[in-house]
């Protein structure tokens, strides 16, 4: 399995990960996008700004890389990096069918993706993906998956993802949601032959959204790499926009925000991999620091008290506008 190679990694940043979502596309929902990325967000600017990332990420240690069909070009900058610089043979890369990007490389269009779990797209999608990472590709992951999705039932679609397991391909799922854990917990159920079908699980779980968590510790348990996405909840994490009890802490500990807020999942013993998604080399700087950060029992205690309903925070997050 591709996750041994991280397993293996002795740097202390080997279980951060660097995910793809800001710099694959002109528009995210992340906060301070409008300082983070040049002006004109053209796709040779943002290509250029992708490598600078992958480039120090990998410099500074980092090892898996996550894309995705719907992260606008993010397959093509990564694929483009990979193919300058061969014969990295230690990295594990990721990414995502389920969504297609349809904003055109705008910030402004009326809708940005479109969700669809059938097997046509997941047949469309792994095409495509093919072309641009090849075998390179060491996972891919079926894009949010909620309690309600057919791709949790539709049994001609296992089969077709067990069959590119059989030829090497680890299957994963991604979650969003007030009901993660319920996804969690449905798509653990799934087998094929009797085998579990899934062998990982990315799901959102911060400072601010923890209700993940027992699912999370119960994939791990059942054998899955658990990796963890929107660490920083789009940015309401980071040093403008946090909590005070979180500035306190950082002010502590001598470290940004973001750098704590990794820091807090990074503990728990379920997570495999903790994603960094940087858009500048300084913030996957100091995001990496997280690696380094050591809270104690107090401090722990009254970060816990950031977390908020699950389905107060996804409203939130449902209504941040794209940038």
């Amino acid at each position: 399995m591709p996750f041994a190679r991280l397993a293996a990694a002795t740097t202390p940043t080997c279980h951060i990960g660097l995910g793809l979502a800001a710099v694959g596309r002109p528009g995210y929902i992340n906060l301070g996008r409008d300082e983070d990325l040049p002006p004109e967000r053209t796709v040779d600017a943002l290509r250029e700004r992708t490598h600078e990332l992958l480039d120090a990420a990998y410099a500074q240690g980092v090892r898996y890389f996550d894309a995705a069909r719907s992260y606008g070009r993010s397959e093509e900058f990564l694929a483009d990096w990979l193919n300058k610089r061969p014969g990295l043979d230690d990295i594990v890369i990721g990414s995502k069918w389920g969504y297609t990007y349809t904003a055109d490389w705008s910030t402004d269009a009326e809708t940005h993706e479109v969700k669809d779990h059938t097997l046509a797209t997941y047949e469309r999608q792994r095409a495509e993906s093919d072309a641009l990472l090849g075998d390179r590709l060491d996972l891919y992951q079926i894009h949010s998956v909620t309690p309600d999705s057919p791709a949790l039932t539709d049994k001609e679609l296992h089969a077709k993802l067990a069959e590119a397991a059989a030829q090497g391909l680890t299957i994963g799922f991604s979650t969003s949601g007030p009901a993660q854990a319920d996804a969690i917990r449905a798509a653990l159920a799934v087998t094929v032959d009797g085998e579990p079908l899934f062998r990982t699980v990315q799901s959102t779980y911060n400072a601010l959204e923890t209700s993940a968590a027992p699912a999370l510790a119960e994939a791990h348990d059942a054998g899955l790499t658990v990796i963890v996405k929107e660490g920083m909840a789009n940015g309401r994490l980071a040093g403008p926009h946090a909590p005070d009890v979180l500035k306190g802490i950082a002010e502590q500990t001598g470290l940004g925000c973001d750098a704590v807020a990794l820091a807090v999942i990074l503990r728990q013993p379920w997570a495999g991999v903790v994603l960094s998604g940087a858009a500048t080399t300084n913030q996957l700087a100091s995001n990496l620091h997280a690696a380094v950060v050591d809270l104690d029992d107090d401090q722990l205690t009254r970060l816990a008290t950031l977390a908020e309903d699950p389905r107060t925070y996804w409203e939130r997050r449902g209504q941040l506008p794209w940038h």
